[in-house]
């Protein structure tokens, strides 16, 4: 089953979801020349890295959230994920790093790699904007873009090499397996505990800094990491899709997961991006 919306359809979202966008303050923009995703047949290197960008009513500084969909590439959740955001007083910045291409049947890992450079070119992209609190800024992601949002503030890992300076980043559902633990930001992850496309048990080892690869910590180094896991919910259980196989996972809305998720995404926003604007530099 097809859940995601490919672009070009992205040009197509300030009418196709009218009720939900606010046109006078929402925008389709080209946030770099090109998109990260290189691998053959992603044209990648000639095609640009577009978003859509939320905010909210002012001149701001606002603190802002960049967003990473996952391997189904970009679809009406993002957006959707932008409005609330910009509810809360935050900037929201969602990315297609696929340019509507579906990665989910093989290897995610050069996926997760591309959106981490796409996110640390966002980053930049905002820190130009009069409008944006270019030190306020965290970075949220949802399965593949999760594991690419942990991985951007690993300090042991690729996101060494990035050097982001994302204030905190909220992962739903990622690979934690592929983090040391060590992390230069924040963390907040959300999973399932029937989720059999990414794992819980790999998430509690991270949040408690037990290692899998190697590298030997405690809880004392790195930032805090805080989990919640939803007993009885699945991978993307935060999608208000039907019941589903996909790749061979299952899926299926939890309203009162979903609803609790945003709350603790709320919460943890405000702890370390605040929720108020402050004056635009003279």
């Amino acid at each position: 089953m097809r859940i995601a919306v490919a672009l070009p359809a992205l040009l197509l979202l300030a009418t196709a979801w009218g009720n939900v966008l606010d046109a006078r303050a929402d925008e389709l923009v080209e946030v770099a020349p090109r998109r990260a995703d290189a691998r053959p047949g992603s044209n990648g290197g000639t095609t640009p890295l577009l978003g859509f960008l939320a905010r909210p009513t002012g001149p701001g500084r606002f603190p802002a959230v960049i967003l990473l969909h996952g391997c189904i590439g970009f679809t009406k959740h993002e957006p959707i994920a932008a409005a609330t955001l910009k509810a809360w007083g935050y900037i929201a910045l969602a990315l297609d790093s696929l340019g509507g291409a579906d990665r989910c049947g093989g290897d995610v890992g050069p996926g997760i790699a591309a959106a981490m450079r796409d996110a640390e070119v966002a980053r930049r992209y905002l820190a130009a904007r009069a409008f944006v609190a270019d030190d306020r800024v965290a970075l949220m992601g949802w399965s593949m873009g999760g594991t690419a949002a942990l991985m951007a503030v690993d300090g042991s890992g690729l996101g060494r090499a990035e050097r982001t300076g994302f204030r905190g980043i909220v992962a739903y559902y990622p690979e934690c397996g592929a983090s040391t633990g060590v992390l230069t930001a924040p963390a907040l992850i959300l999973i399932g505990g029937r989720d059999d496309w990414t794992s819980a048990a790999a998430c509690r080892k991270l949040a408690a800094h037990e290692s899998d690869i190697g590298v030997t910590r405690d809880a004392t180094i790195g930032t805090p990491i805080d989990l919640v896991v939803y007993p009885d919910a699945t991978h993307g259980f935060d999608y208000r899709v039907p019941p589903l196989r996909y790749r061979g996972h299952f899926i299926q809305h939890d309203a009162p997961a979903s609803q609790d998720a945003e709350a603790q995404t709320r919460a943890f926003l405000r702890r370390v991006l605040g929720e108020q604007s402050s004056s635009p530099d003279p």
